[in-house]
């Protein structure tokens, strides 16, 4: 029998509930971590077998993308049932193994949750979709169609087309923000708002340690239904839907972002308030305001912890200059939050291919990335410094990629499965055929060649990743900037009452002198760069770094 973990009360034992800030979070698409059973597809006793490798990078956590019950049509995003494992991931079992082995190795475990809609597949919508007058009738977003029979409004899906899908069983739209087959939840409803919260305690009770909350803010659509008004051309921004899609043509004023979001986000971190060390971490999807809803988010230390910046994952490589305005913004706009910050995930191309980075730059990078004020999440294979994938169209499973291709080719390309070594077309990841091709090109990266490497990709990761532990400036210090030109960036990680820590960055192909703050700095050779320092002062050679410490 799968029972679930005890969780001891909070008085009983002494935990860090400040644990997540600072924190560095790697995240798991399961499907493409490592197949343990030769069906082709990743499952969580993969993701057993392969945490020593996670812990060996001194993470702090694992987010694991969804592994409920699913159709798969999103590949875990359409839920059928939110308290089972898809038989592609295993069993409960399973999951408290992980849970175990995970805590075992000092790795905090969060969880992809996604409340903001279920599968079509799933017994609630089933049962809403039989009457207009049955107890789950309005659990989802259901409207009339106007006059003429067109949907009920001009709102638009992320995924393309109409956000509105006729059903010929209730004679009425419903609303989804993705996949026709994804139908958006009513959180207007009490009752759905308990029923979610049920789950997330469903899964605090076997052990989580928080969790990665997608879409936070398409929880709620305006009760009216108003239309969106359009958005001018010179504000429109592809971060969120690619540029082939009309949905950045409009300003999303009512399909999402709505205030009644707030309350239920109170009742959200209420529940995580109940065990000892909860955290949770909101994804807002939003191109025009996403700093401002991230800001009321996270205010008040009575919703959610931090949010997922998208900043970052945008499709031109950030300058010395545009790194200083993203963070002078968020300080100002998200004065009481704290950040998540990411370059790459499952969802965008992977940053060495969408900024033409090289080995160098992507080292430099990531220097920058774990010495930003916030939390860090670092998208699987980042550490092997993958490259984003070609699949065919032949070999595409993403059916926002099979939508819009071939000006957009989806999300397969940085989803493909990990190398775990340079043997066999499959790269040890299964001996079935993987639902994704294994990158030819990514076999010469495979962890078991980095790992007897001590200049590789992947010991450089481990290096950074100790090296921001071992300064606790740069895990949760204050943030001050120095020098933003379009090549150089530098800035102080300041903690309360002890260590300040000098970090400057050349992110470009030549040589740069750079600008080191009056005081008494000395250089931290323990970072795992190189700098010229001498008389004249501090010089960056191409794609590197400096990091000093003040005598104090």
């Amino acid at each position: 029998m799968n029972m679930a973990m005890s969780v001891k009360p909070a008085g009983q034992q002494e935990v860090d509930k400040d644990w997540w800030r600072g924190a560095v979070i790697y995240q798991i698409y399961p499907r493409s971590y490592q197949d343990s059973n030769g069906d082709g597809v990743g499952d969580l006793s993969g993701i057993i077998h392969r945490l020593p490798h996670i812990a060996s990078l001194g993470v702090d956590a694992i987010w694991i993308s969804p592994f409920f019950r699913s159709p798969m049509l999103d590949f875990g995003y359409d839920v059928s049932d939110y308290r089972d494992i898809d038989p592609l991931f295993g069993t409960l079992g399973d999951f408290d193994a992980l849970i175990s082995r995970a805590h075992d190795l000092g790795l905090k475990v969060m969880i992809d949750l996604v409340l903001s809609h279920t599968s079509d597949q799933h017994v609630w919508f089933q049962e809403s979709r039989s009457s207009r007058d049955n107890p789950k009738s309005d659990w989802y977003v259901w409207a009339d169609a106007k006059p003429d029979g067109t949907p009920p409004n001009n709102w638009l899906s992320i995924f393309g087309g109409s956000a509105w899908e006729w059903d010929g069983e209730r004679q009425q739209y419903f609303l989804h923000n993705f996949l026709k087959e994804q139908p958006d939840l009513n959180l207007h409803n009490m009752d759905v708002q308990d029923a979610l919260l049920d789950v997330a305690r469903f899964w605090l009770d076997r052990g989580v340690d928080g969790f990665r909350l997608d879409t936070i803010n398409f929880y709620f659509a305006d009760k009216e239904l108003r239309d969106n008004p359009p958005l001018a051309p010179e504000l429109r921004n592809d971060s969120i839907a690619p540029a082939v899609n009309p949905y950045n043509w409009q300003e999303h004023l009512y399909d999402k972002n709505q205030p009644e979001n707030l309350e239920f986000l109170k009742r959200f971190r209420a529940l995580m308030e109940e065990y000892p060390a909860i955290t949770s971490v909101g994804e807002v999807g939003d191109a025009q305001i996403g700093m401002q809803i991230q800001a009321e988010y996270t205010s008040g230390g009575d919703k959610v912890h931090m949010c997922y910046a998208f900043e970052f994952l945008a499709p031109d490589q950030p300058s010395g200059n545009r790194v200083s305005a993203v963070l002078k913004k968020f300080s100002e706009v998200v004065s009481e939050g704290w950040a998540c910050w990411a370059f790459s995930n499952h969802d965008v191309v992977r940053h060495s291919s969408r900024w033409n980075l090289g080995e160098a730059a992507q080292r430099v990078y990531a220097g920058l990335l774990l010495s930003l004020r916030g939390s860090v999440c670092l998208y699987q294979g980042e550490e092997l410094g993958l490259t984003e994938a070609y699949v065919s169209y032949e070999e595409l499973q993403d059916p926002y990629g099979i939508r819009f291709w071939p000006k957009f080719k989806g999300r397969d390309g940085c989803r493909t499965p990990i190398p775990w070594s340079p043997d066999g077309p499959n790269g040890g990841f299964t001996d079935g055929k993987p639902w994704l091709p294994v990158a030819m090109e990514h076999l010469g990266n495979a962890v078991s060649i980095q790992d007897c490497d001590d200049r590789s990709m992947l010991a450089f990761y481990r290096e950074m990743i100790a090296f921001r532990k071992a300064h606790p400036a740069l895990v949760k210090g204050t943030f001050e900037m120095v020098q933003a030109e379009a090549d150089i960036v530098s800035f102080i990680r300041t903690e309360q009452d002890g260590e300040r820590v000098f970090c400057a960055f050349n992110l470009s192909n030549t040589a740069q002198p750079i600008r080191v703050p009056d005081g008494a700095w000395r250089q931290d050779m323990a970072a795992p760069f190189q700098a010229v320092v001498n008389d004249k002062g501090v010089t960056l050679p191409p794609y590197q770094a400096y990091f000093a410490q003040e005598d104090r």
